[in-house]
């Protein structure tokens, strides 16, 4: 064996252990998280939840989080943040919130890129709460990260939003229609911007309205008159909505392509910077995505597509690029069998 064949076999070794210490404190970091509260007590004390929160057991349901009466942030802190912070916000059809299966892989992700992950646990119409309460976290979660951000050490203009399956709805709103007082001001945070920097809609609901309203998440919404105007994320889009990062799969049976499709439109007709990628197969839920699958390249891509815009340390960024294995659950398809009416397994 040639010197510089063992010299790259060296090198090689030594950043595949990086790359294990990376992963390695990110999954550490995400066992500790800070838990941040979003309302005062007397927001919440009339709560239409009544007992414990319920986490599934089995099945697609699985470490999914419902009966939810305390709205929060679990945030997680990376080894040697960036600066930029992410607010998370897993599927689940508004009647629960994919925790194990989607939330917390990307925050370890996320912390192996340096940055901060926020998983937002937001309140649920199919739990009794009315249907803007979901976005009304969307705005306070965004808020009370921008206000305290010397206290939480992140830089208040890298605040960007993530949404999965129907927690892409909610991101998708919360990007669109940051300007609109969905509640009155509670305390100093409300009187900063709600607009997150940068949203990344990833398998989403988007829309309410037409062909596209199919959804678990339209019916659990629909408790308000106006919800399919309301809700639909693509009738909000401006100019000032943030740069959009959007990964779809064209096989999605439970949120149709089409969702994705109308907001990329929506946003390049505003003229907002933005990325679509439609995999040609993949399913709904994949969260990180199964190694080998074709969806499986999102994180990599937003990844890059997020450093192009500022939002993320490109040194750090190259580093840990290669998403932690997800684990078994996190297979294709493990999310929104909550997300269409005609497929809900419970």
């Amino acid at each position: 064996m040639t010197i510089r064949r063992k010299l790259r076999i060296a090198f090689g070794f030594v950043g595949l252990l990086t790359g294990m210490a990376i992963v390695g404190s990110a999954q550490a970091a995400a066992t500790t998280p800070t838990v941040v509260d979003l309302w005062p007590a007397s927001v919440t004390d009339h709560a239409p939840t009544r007992g414990p929160e319920r986490s599934g057991t089995e099945g697609k349901g699985l470490g999914a989080v419902s009966n939810i009466s305390r709205a929060r942030m679990a945030i997680y802190q990376p080894a040697h943040p960036n600066g930029t912070t992410v607010v998370i916000m897993g599927g689940g059809g508004y009647f629960r919130i994919q925790i194990s299966n989607e939330s917390l892989p990307v925050a370890q992700w996320l912390n192996a890129l340096g940055v901060t992950a926020a998983v937002l646990y937001y309140r649920l119409p199919a739990d009794g709460w009315k249907a803007v309460a979901p976005f009304q976290d969307g705005q306070r979660a965004v808020r009370i990260l921008r206000a305290h951000a010397t206290e939480y050490g992140i830089d208040p203009h890298k605040i960007g939003v993530l949404g999965m399956s129907a927690g892409g709805n909610l991101a998708g709103i919360t990007e669109t229609r940051f300007d609109d007082p969905l509640y009155d001001a509670v305390d100093a945070s409300d009187k900063v911007s709600a607009r997150p920097d940068f949203a990344a809609l990833i398998f989403p609901v988007i829309s309410l309205k037409g062909a596209l309203n199919t959804t678990r998440s339209r019916r659990e919404l629909n408790t308000q008159s106006d919800a399919d105007d309301a809700y639909s994320a693509e009738l909000h889009v401006t100019h000032a909505t943030p740069p959009t990062f959007l990964a779809h799969a064209a096989d999605d049976p439970i949120a149709n392509v089409g969702h994705s499709l109308v907001m990329f439109n929506a946003l390049h007709a505003a003229q907002v910077p933005a990325e679509l990628h439609v995999f040609e197969k993949g399913g709904h839920g994949w969260g990180l995505g199964a190694p080998g699958t074709l969806v499986s390249a999102w994180p990599r891509l937003f990844a890059s597509w997020a450093r192009s815009h500022g939002f993320m340390d490109s040194a750090r960024t190259a580093a840990a690029a290669k998403q932690p294995a997800p684990s078994d659950a996190d297979d294709a398809g493990d999310d929104d069998a909550d997300d269409s009416d005609g497929r809900m397994r419970d």
